[in-house]
């Protein structure tokens, strides 16, 4: 009878272990918010969206207020097509908003930093920013950086 209760106690144990690992893989994935994001769609248009990705978090000052819903390739300007969803209890970014794509780290994922306007007139459903600054290629740099080297060193 001991070992009985022993057993489950075991069994729940390693049941909520795996519970945990389960939640804590769909934190890390963004899988937890898979339902069709709220809110109003904007959208932003840059030469090079490096490794950003859908779901991957849009901010401003330093605040999360919406996801990457979409991302596509207009093939008559060359392209990337960013739409994104912004949460609607933050209504008021300015039309002369701008977009920039970071990476979180030296290493971590890339997202969508908004910088805020003066204009007093605000973004609504469907509308596009303008002002882009695509993602910085760590390989670019690196490869230009050692070309400016090569280039001292050769004159």
């Amino acid at each position: 009878m001991h070992s009985k209760t022993v057993e489950i106690g075991v069994g729940l144990f390693v049941a909520l272990g795996l519970a945990a690992l389960l939640m804590l893989a769909m934190k890390v994935s963004n899988l937890a918010e898979l339902t069709t994001p709220d809110g109003y769609q904007l959208s932003a248009r840059f030469d090079n969206i490096g490794g950003l990705k859908v779901r991957s978090p849009v901010t401003m000052g330093g605040v999360r207020v919406g996801r990457v819903v979409g991302i596509e390739f207009d093939d008559h300007t060359y392209e990337a097509v960013v739409q994104f969803s912004v949460n609607p209890r933050y209504s008021r970014i300015p039309l002369d908003t701008s977009a920039s794509i970071f990476t979180a780290g030296l290493l971590g994922e890339q997202y969508i930093s908004l910088d805020a306007g003066g204009d007093e007139a605000f973004m609504t459903d469907g509308g596009e920013i303008t002002l882009t600054q695509s993602a910085i290629v760590l390989e670019q740099v690196i490869g230009q950086f050692l070309y400016n080297k090569a280039a001292e060193g050769g004159s």
